[in-house]
């Protein structure tokens, strides 16, 4: 089949956007609300825009919520349709060719061993689930570009084949992985104060479903059974549990803070105290991933309470200005 392509990208000139700068605290959030901000960005629209989903995170007791942007706000905010990928064939490559070649981008599961970019983590040394976005395929070449984390990358070869069992005898108890697309035939380019107002009307919509319960002061109850745990488990089980608590809660409330930045140049006003109280709580999360590492490693008790104390009051601030602000 001939090569398909969405988007012109090229991974060697392609430039992320801000909200992956090396300059953040969290420059990889998680790997789909990463691949979303990038994605966005190149089909040339804000990703900041799509954010007020961050203020309702919530801890579910074993790990903090996976943040992603609700498909209902991409449809508001850029008209953009997203669908559950029905992998009927078993194939994830033969259906991500026919929707490239319609002008839909795929979203997909896959297998970081595979895949280049994760040199320095996972590439040819672990396989761990992750998603991508797939812009480009070249099967005959088998080239492949797509969206991952902090970037555009592009992988070709043995990586490719592995990545999409291209040559693998057929495995009945192989099972597809979850796949999405998107439709980006009947994006809306809203002007700048046009998509504000949008978006502060879904900020106003997460803000009216906040958790019930401050959720760090619920996190602050548990997290010393979890240091004692770990302590026994070791740094390996350590680095699993960090991002799903700690980098998930960090790197959301400075998404948060950004977001809140953006509304109050583009014309909000009253939301500095929550963007304050947002970027300490990120703050206090980067200092917990540090000092929570040493504890497992040392083996000692450490007194984490004051910490998340001033997080937890940071949250009931930035709650309480964004109802004021938005009742």
């Amino acid at each position: 089949m001939s090569a398909v392509r969405v988007l012109p990208l090229s991974s060697a000139n392609y430039e992320v956007h801000h909200l992956h700068r090396e300059d953040r605290a969290w420059v990889e959030k998680n790997c789909y609300v990463d691949v979303w901000i990038e994605a966005i960005h190149a089909l040339g629209l804000d990703p900041t825009a799509m954010l007020a989903f961050t203020v309702g995170l919530d801890f579910e007791g074993d790990q903090w919520a996976f943040f992603k942007p609700p498909h209902r706000d991409l449809s508001q905010l850029y008209g953009i349709d997203v669908f559950e990928l029905n992998v009927w064939r078993g194939d994830i490559l033969a259906h991500a060719q026919h929707h490239a070649r319609e002008g839909k981008l795929v979203f997909t599961e896959a297998d970081a061993f595979w895949m280049p970019d994760t040199s320095a983590t996972d590439y040819r040394r672990q396989h761990t689930k992750s998603t991508i976005v797939i812009n480009a395929i070249d099967d005959e070449n088998q080239r492949l570009g797509y969206f991952h984390n902090a970037g555009y990358h592009e992988l070709k070869g043995e990586d490719f084949a592995h990545l999409f069992r291209v040559g693998y005898p057929h495995d009945p108890a192989f099972l597809p992985l979850f796949a999405e697309y998107a439709r980006v035939d009947r994006i809306e380019r809203l002007p700048i104060q046009k998509l504000a107002t949008v978006s502060i009307d879904l900020l106003r919509a997460h803000v009216a479903r906040l958790p019930l319960v401050n959720p760090i002061r619920r996190f602050a109850a548990q997290f010393p059974q979890d240091v004692a745990w770990l302590q026994n488990e070791g740094l390996p089980l350590y680095h699993g549990y960090a991002f799903a608590t700690l980098r998930q809660l960090g790197a959301n409330f400075e998404l948060a803070a950004i977001y809140l930045d953006w509304l109050s140049t583009n014309g909000e006003s009253g939301l500095g105290d929550a963007q304050v109280a947002f970027s300490e709580i990120s703050s206090g999360a980067k200092a917990l991933v540090l000092k929570t590492a040493r504890a497992v490693n040392a083996k000692k008790t450490v007194d984490f309470a004051p910490l998340l104390e001033e997080m937890a009051g940071a949250w009931d601030r930035g709650m309480e200005c964004l109802r004021g602000r938005l009742r």
